[in-house]
């Protein structure tokens, strides 16, 4: 995680600034401004229109009483595309277009599905610090202590012709 913020806040703006200085010098300054405000409105547009789709597939998922996993995928993959196309710059605006626009976003909804399937399956290998693997009820750590949600106590199984407890003879 700390690898992919290094990218979004350190490389992405030099490539970006890159990009920009070498469109600036094939067709001039004046026209890369306009170009990049240009690609700003267009994608405002298109992120309302799309916003709204996603939006009215989610009620309909909802009101159907279905899972939307598929609009809530789209519907995320507008609003990352609609942030990276209001931010200035090339790349990211072609990699907004590529979430936004309606031919490309299934396949960015399967790189979307890669990338949340891959994290999921990392963090159900992960172990907690005494090596053992995640669970959903751990037990108590060595020595029999036990952790501030755990009562101690014991279960008294009965006896199936309901005479009483099982105690154990000569005990």
């Amino acid at each position: 995680m700390a690898a992919l913020l290094v990218v979004a806040f350190l490389v992405v703006p030099i490539v970006e600034i890159y990009v920009i200085i070498q469109v600036g010098q094939v067709i001039g300054p004046l026209p890369t401004v306009a170009l990049l405000i240009l690609e700003s409105l267009l994608g405002a547009w298109i992120v309302k229109r799309e916003g709204r789709r996603a939006w009215a597939a989610l009620r309909t998922a909802a009101a159907s009483g279905r899972l939307p996993g598929r609009e809530l995928a789209d519907a995320a993959l507008v609003l990352v595309g609609g942030t990276l196309l209001l931010t200035p710059g090339f790349v990211t605006d072609v990699v907004g277009f590529f979430f936004v626009l309606p031919p490309t976003r299934p396949l960015a909804r399967r790189v979307l599905a890669w990338f949340v399937a891959r994290r999921a399956a990392r963090a159900v290998g992960r172990r907690t610090p005494t090596g053992m693997p995640w669970t959903t009820r751990m037990p108590p750590p060595a020595g029999g202590a036990a952790g501030p949600n755990v009562v101690q106590g014991e279960t008294i199984h009965e006896d199936p012709d309901n005479k009483g407890p099982d105690h154990v003879a000569g005990g």
